[in-house]
């Protein structure tokens, strides 16, 4: 199965990810560097880093993605939705959002839904992805907040932010296309940091992987 991937068709699966609190203008600005140099989907970065990477890579393919509500996802929706509309006006073209946790866990999905919907209808024609944060939820759960971002007019389930207690895995991404069909796309992200790891994500049904390691991921691949 692994020998139909190469480089370039794994590289426009990755979104080239700097999410750590400390990143410098410099950082940020090499990651638009690599992702251009190995084709990747997006870089992935703070909302702070929006304008910037909206003017490195105005001039090429790579899309710009930022997180709304990151990392708990416990802003109010009021500012989820603002978050969302300040940084498509500045330049982002997808959007990961964090869902309510803390009404997940109450079963609260109508508050989920609404909470998704709100960060839908400020984003436009951006690309919304929700991570449901997969480490903190049953299975149940992971099916009904799958269920919340269809509903709510999302694009893509996520399953992780990296800085829950753990990241994806082959089983949630299974999970989370079983429960999307085709009406959505699934990405996988939190701790692939290898060849192997992209592959496993792909082949359980990830149509995007989130990776702070994709320059490495994509070095071991044939051309």
């Amino acid at each position: 199965m692994t020998n139909e991937w190469t480089k370039a068709s794994i590289a426009k699966t990755i979104d080239h990810t700097l999410l750590k609190a400390i990143a410098t203008e410099q950082q940020v600005h090499e990651l638009c560097v690599e992702a251009k140099a190995n084709g990747f989907a997006s870089v992935c970065i703070n909302p702070a880093w929006v304008p910037l990477c909206a003017h490195e890579l105005a001039s090429s393919k790579v899309l710009v993605c930022t997180v709304i509500g990151f990392p708990l996802g416990a802003n109010t929706t009021e500012t989820k939705a603002f978050e969302a509309a300040l940084a498509v006006k500045q330049g982002a073209d997808e959007v990961d959002m964090v869902i309510n946790l803390g009404a997940a866990k109450a079963g609260d999905w109508k508050a989920v839904e609404e909470d998704i919907r709100a960060v839908v209808k400020a984003a436009g024609k951006a690309t919304v992805k929700v991570i449901i944060e997969t480490c903190y939820l049953t299975d149940p759960e992971k099916v009904k907040a799958c269920e919340a971002a269809a509903t709510a007019g999302a694009h893509f389930v996520k399953t992780s932010t990296g800085f829950g207690t753990g990241g994806a895995t082959p089983e949630d991404v299974k999970l989370m296309k079983k429960a999307v069909g085709d009406k959505l796309r699934v990405k996988a992200s939190g701790g692939i940091r290898s060849y192997h790891d992209a592959i496993k994500m792909l082949e359980a049904g990830a149509d995007r992987l989130g990776a702070s390691s994709g320059v490495a991921i994509v070095s071991e691949l044939p051309e």
